[in-house]
């Protein structure tokens, strides 16, 4: 086994923290009263969002065909973020039984992806993974039931480990293929960074991924609720501009120690971008729905 493959130690590193379902998850902390039945129709939304990291990795592993290394990450992280549906699945089936999704509408949210770009790709989920570090502390101040707050909690902080991880394999790729991987995460860069312009809180989950299904070909689309993400940012969690600001921040430091290049706003990113161009390849097209 080679001394540079990230999956052994990374395993290893995620092990350590990894959380329990049933001993740290405050199971006896529920308080019914502080649960409204809003907020338990958000948790339903979030569980089946949750559900789709299993189409994502079926794309990740078939994309990276090449890359055994990072496919063998895919077993860490497909097992974690399927233990995050699991356990919001669990919080409803205990205290809101009528609100536990069907295994319908849990496998309508697995639809095959179209083929893209792996840098892009990589990008695209590093950034989403940012954003739901973010997402979930915020959540975890909305709500008011305390077990469902320290769920929210695990759940962030997993995130953020994962987040961690997908670093380590964009450092690896601009080691190994320097202006094309950064050209790739500085295309994606921009995108994600440049969200609160476009009106759309970009997330994977709320991206166009397969043209045969389109408009209805992002997992959003295929929630019981569709309209649901944004109406949780917007008027429930109140993911205000303070809140992308920091899901920005985070954005750009990250991509201005990956590049070596003092990046702090998007202006910076967009001119380090420019200044890459006529070495990157063509990109897969990424749309909000």
């Amino acid at each position: 086994m080679s001394a540079k493959m990230i999956y052994p130690q990374a395993f290893r590193t995620l092990e350590r923290v990894r959380w329990r379902l049933e001993s740290d998850v405050p199971w006896g902390d529920f308080a019914a009263d502080r649960l409204s039945d809003e907020q338990a129709r958000t948790i339903k939304m979030n569980a089946i969002t949750e559900w789709s990291a299993l189409p994502a990795t079926e794309m990740f592993l078939r994309d990276n065909i090449h890359d055994s290394d990072f496919s063998a990450f895919m077993s860490v992280w497909f097992y974690e973020e399927q233990k995050h549906a699991l356990v919001l699945i669990e919080y409803l089936r205990r205290f809101r039984p009528d609100l536990a999704p069907t295994e319908g509408e849990l496998h309508a949210v697995r639809f095959g992806f179209d083929p893209a770009p792996p840098f892009e790709t990589l990008m695209l989920h590093f950034c989403g993974e940012l954003r739901l570090t973010h997402w979930y502390r915020r959540a975890a101040q909305w709500h008011t039931e305390p077990v469902i707050k320290a769920i929210y909690a695990l759940m962030s902080g997993d995130e953020a480990r994962h987040a961690g991880v997908y670093r380590q394999y964009m450092k690896r790729a601009i080691e190994r293929t320097g202006d094309e991987a950064r050209a790739a995460f500085a295309r994606i860069g921009m995108l994600m960074a440049s969200s609160g312009r476009s009106g759309k809180p970009l997330h994977p989950t709320n991206l166009h991924v397969n043209r045969a299904l389109y408009p209805r070909d992002t997992v959003q689309s295929k929630l019981p609720d569709p309209d649901w993400l944004e109406r949780w940012l917007d008027e429930q969690i109140r993911f205000d501009r303070a809140w992308e600001g920091k899901v920005v921040g985070a954005i750009l430091r990250n991509l201005a120690v990956l590049f070596r290049s003092p990046i702090a706003t998007v202006q910076d990113l967009n001119r380090y971008r420019k200044a890459l161009a006529p070495r990157a390849q063509p990109a897969a097209t990424l749309e909000p729905a």
